[in-house]
C-alpha cells in the first residue's frame, strides 16, 4: 500500500535523523517569520485562510483513522482522540473557527508545552515520505503556529485566569478519561501507567504520585508561558 500501508520497517523513523531536524528547522523558522512579519500579517483579512486551515485539519485526522482502520489499528483503548496533543488539534480547529478567546486561552498551554514537547521528541514509527510522518509534523506544527499567530497577529493574550481555566479543564477531564480507560483497558494522557520507554514521567515518581507530579509540573510550566505572553503593556 506504499506511503499510505502499514509497514514501519520500510519507513522505520529516527529521533534527530534528518528528516526530524528539518522540521525542527521549519517549526523555528515559520515561528520567527510570523512574529517578525506580525505587523504586515494584521494588515491582511485570514478568515477564508483560517477555515481552510481547520478544514485541512479535519481531512488529515479523518484520514489518519481511515488509515488506522485499514491497517487493522483502530481500537477504542488507543485510537479515539483523548491524548493532551489530540486535545489540542480539536482546540486548534475550534480556534480557527470560532475564533474564541476561552479556547485560545487553553490551546496556548496544551500546544505550547504539550504539541512542542511531542516535535522535539515524537512517539512516531514511520519516517519520510510516509503518509503518518506528514500527518504527525503537520498537525501538531499547526498546533503551535495557529496558537503563535492569535498571540502576534490577532493580539490574544492570556492572563492569570487562563491558567486556572486549563487547571479547570484539565482536572474536570481527567476523570472521565481514568473511567474511559478502565473500560477500554486504556492509557490515555498515561493516567494508567508510565509509557514503557524512557520518559521524563520516570522523574515524577510511581503511579498515582506522578500523576500529581504531572499536575504540578504543567501548572509551573503554564505560569512560565503566562509570564512569557501576558499583555505586559501598563495601562497610564
Amino acid at each position: 500500500m506504499g506511503w499510505f500501508g502499514g509497514n514501519y520497517e520500510e519507513y522505520d523513523f529516527e529521533m534527530f535523523s534528518f528528516s526530524h531536524f528539518v522540521i525542527i528547522a521549519i517549526l523555528v523558522i515559520v515561528s520567527i517569520v510570523i512574529y517578525k512579519f506580525r505587523e504586515k500579517l494584521k494588515i491582511y483579512k485570514w478568515r477564508r485562510a483560517e477555515i481552510g486551515l481547520a478544514l485541512s485539519l479535519i481531512l488529515l485526522e479523518s484520514c489518519y483513522h481511515i488509515w488506522m482502520y485499514v491497517n487493522g489499528d483502530w481500537d477504542v483503548s488507543h485510537a479515539i482522540p483523548l491524548e493532551l496533543c489530540s486535545i489540542s488539534l480539536i482546540l486548534t480547529v475550534l480556534l480557527l473557527l470560532t475564533r474564541k478567546k476561552i479556547i485560545y486561552e487553553i490551546l496556548l498551554f496544551t500546544a505550547l508545552l504539550g504539541a512542542s514537547q511531542a516535535l522535539i521528541t515524537p512517539l512516531l514509527n514511520f519516517d519520510f515520505p510516509h503518509f503518518r510522518y506528514f500527518h504527525f509534523f503537520y498537525t501538531h506544527l499547526m498546533m503551535i503556529w495557529v496558537v503563535l499567530y492569535f498571540t502576534w497577529v490577532h493580539a490574544y493574550r492570556p492572563t492569570i485566569w487562563s491558567v486556572l481555566k486549563l487547571f479547570i479543564f484539565l482536572n474536570v477531564l481527567m476523570p472521565i478519561i481514568m473511567l474511559i480507560n478502565k473500560a477500554f483497558d486504556g492509557n490515555y494522557m498515561f493516567l494508567s501507567y508510565k509509557p514503557k520507554s524512557p520518559s521524563l514521567l520516570d522523574l515524577l515518581g510511581p503511579y498515582p504520585w506522578y500523576i500529581l507530579s504531572m499536575e504540578f509540573l504543567l501548572i509551573t510550566l503554564s505560569l512560565i508561558v503566562w509570564l512569557i505572553f501576558r499583555n505586559k503593556r501598563h495601562k497610564s
